[in-house]
């Protein structure tokens, strides 16, 4: 296990892993009062969490499944990035893809966030690229 510090704002729960083959700890809302999320509209919902993530890794933020299948609720930018060296609070930009408003109470689960490893790459320019079979080809050029 990789750790990952966090300073909690009071009476926000950690982020916990639901059962023991989670990928995804589970991240709840830090709200004063309920949220509306109307129709086609998106809100940043703040978690009250911030983290020191070590160097060399991410933390990934997703969807819930039960979010989007039972409400049409997701995540805005998935996956979004939270970078090693950001240390500011965690928010989720949620958006409601349904026809009803959504309402986020204090304390309900909106996300999950995955801990991944990354490595930043060395991009240098080049004359040529070497062939593959694919080429250029993109966008549904693969076949359906």
């Amino acid at each position: 296990m990789t750790e990952v510090r966090l300073v909690l704002e009071e009476g926000v729960q950690a982020p916990s892993y639901e059962s023991s083959g989670s990928a995804g700890a589970d991240v709840r809302a830090h709200v004063d009062g309920p949220v509306v999320i109307q129709p086609g509209r998106s809100a940043l919902i703040p978690t009250g969490i911030r983290m020191e993530i070590p160097s060399g890794y991410e933390i990934q933020v997703r969807p819930r499944s039960g979010l989007a299948l039972k409400h049409s609720i997701t995540v805005l930018n998935t996956p979004g990035t939270i970078d090693s060296d950001y240390r500011g609070e965690v928010g989720i930009v949620l958006i409601n893809h349904s026809d009803r408003d959504f309402v986020v109470n204090d304390g309900d689960r909106i996300a999950q966030l995955v801990l991944a490893r990354v490595e930043q790459a060395l991009f240098t320019t080049a004359e040529t690229l070497g062939s593959t079979s694919r080429g250029s080809g993109g966008f549904g050029s693969t076949g359906v």
